[in-house]
């Protein structure tokens, strides 16, 4: 027998963490580790339109180290430490650091803020790069609210989100299409 996708146990608005524990699918825990399964699609698209086969290999590490910290996300924390679930790890965030530096050697200085755009490849990126910065809100929103998020899940989100920030850059340098720089409109 195939194995069924609906179990029917969230049809009253409720759903259980790693561990068994029962929360309201409102949770900031649910909307965190829910965003970041967004963030993860979104990269898995940037990895189907890059073109770029170095570039897509780590952008598949990238998605793995999302399922860590969604796995993360979606545990009790009372019950976690007797559980086995994957860690993140401090050379994550170096790897990240790494990747930036060497796309940044590249790059033009950048002399103004720049608009997302230009080619299709740098809008998803750019759009992946929101996404990543808007579950990195959520992360330190669920620790100001007394919750336990691991320390080391905010800084990769911030490095990840600096990471696409200069990849989006980078794939215009890739592609020959220039930053747009902002303009402001001053009356």
């Amino acid at each position: 027998m195939a194995f069924k996708i609906y179990t029917k146990t969230g049809d009253q608005g409720k759903t259980s963490l790693i561990g068994g524990t029962k929360v309201p699918k409102s949770h900031i825990r649910i909307e965190s580790y829910g965003t970041i399964d967004e963030l993860n699609c979104y990269i898995g698209l940037v990895r189907d339109v890059c073109g770029n086969e170095a570039i897509g290999a780590l952008l598949r590490i990238i998605q793995d180290r999302l399922f860590t910290i969604g796995s993360s996300l979606a545990c009790d924390p009372e019950k976690e430490p007797k559980m086995k679930i994957p860690d993140l790890k401090e050379e994550d965030v170096v790897q990240l650091e790494k990747a930036i530096d060497l796309m940044t050697q590249e790059l033009p200085e950048m002399k103004s803020f720049i608009l997302p755009g230009g080619h299709t490849t740098i809008s998803y990126t750019q759009i992946a790069r929101c996404v990543c910065r808007r579950v990195e809100r959520l992360c330190v929103a669920l620790h100001e609210s007394g919750e336990y998020v691991e320390p080391l899940v905010i800084i990769y989100l911030n490095r990840l989100s600096d990471y696409l920030f200069t990849l989006a850059r980078y794939f215009g340098l890739l592609l020959g299409v220039a930053d747009i720089p902002w303009r402001p409109r001053i009356s």
